[in-house]
């Protein structure tokens, strides 16, 4: 009798022990969501560097969807509409669409790779380096910072530094 209580009780706290853990563990695919804002810092090409705030301001807000294949590899939709403010009249002044393949490490830590196509007739990709700053409940509150190249519409290659602050959901 001791012995049949023992296996009961031993597999009842097996089953615990695999329900809990089943919980913990993510389904895939998963589908996030975030807003965020971006400031190009510094733009720089072979003929000039120019910063974000002289002589005009221009701020961006991407907006996208992962979908999460794993813990380790997602796909990334993302739309930014730029709004450029110069001699006090403010316009939006780009659109960019800007697809990828997110590449999440440890810690909160994650690197994208994008392609990226402007209204503006410019193209080119996108090295984005994320860390979340804070997990809640149902969100987390994320800075980023891309490094933007493109090319195209007659002008000269350009390189970029941006910063992006935002939240996931």
């Amino acid at each position: 009798m001791i012995a049949l209580v023992r296996f009961v009780l031993f597999s009842i706290a097996l089953l615990f022990i695999n329900l809990s853990q089943a919980q913990d563990q993510p389904v895939y695919p998963k589908v996030a969501g975030y807003f965020s804002v971006v400031h190009v810092l510094v733009t720089a090409s072979k003929d000039e560097t120019t910063t974000n705030f002289s002589p005009a301001y221009t701020v961006g807000f991407p907006t996208g969807v992962n979908i999460l294949k794993s813990d380790h590899i997602a796909f990334s939709f993302e739309i930014t509409p730029f709004v450029k403010v110069e001699n006090n009249s403010s316009k939006m002044s780009n659109l960019l669409f800007h697809p990828g393949i997110v590449f999440r490490r440890r810690n909160g830590f994650a690197i994208t790779e994008r392609l990226a196509f402007e209204s503006s007739g410019r193209f080119g990709v996108t090295t984005v380096f994320t860390k979340v700053l804070k997990r809640y409940k149902s969100s987390n509150s994320f800075i980023a910072f891309p490094l933007p190249i493109r090319a195209g519409n007659d002008k000269p290659v350009t390189f970029g530094i941006g910063v992006q602050v935002g939240l996931s959901f």
